[in-house]
């Protein structure tokens, strides 16, 4: 699994860049074959009124050229992180299983089950 980030509007430094990669390796228990992630954190305008928002956009490539991405904003960049990780996990759980049904479907017809 190759991950890539990239920062845009802050410094990306050494903490973020542990942060995100261990957050994101982590998604390999719920799809082991994921091909690579780009995670992308920054700042999304410096002229908010209530504080700095920041953003964490992740695009997950699995097998068959699939491309799950996920994109949320909070006030935190380590809260971004976390329910970008935390909504991945859904998406690839429901792709897994779609994958496994079609799966199902075609050993039934192999082995000529009716439903």
């Amino acid at each position: 699994m190759n991950i890539s980030i990239h920062a845009s509007g802050i410094e990306l430094t050494d903490m973020i860049r542990d942060y995100a990669e261990q957050k994101m390796s982590s998604l390999e228990k719920y799809f082991d074959r994921i091909t690579s992630i780009s995670i992308d954190v920054g700042l999304t305008t410096t002229h908010h009124h209530k504080g700095k928002i920041f953003y964490a956009e992740v695009n997950v490539r699995i097998p068959q050229g699939e491309l799950i991405r996920v994109r949320k904003e909070t006030e935190d960049l380590y809260k971004s992180i976390d329910k970008v990780r935390d909504h991945l996990k859904v998406e690839l759980e429901e792709a897994k299983e779609k994958k496994r049904a079609k799966d199902r479907k075609v050993l039934r017809e192999i082995k000529g089950y009716q439903e």
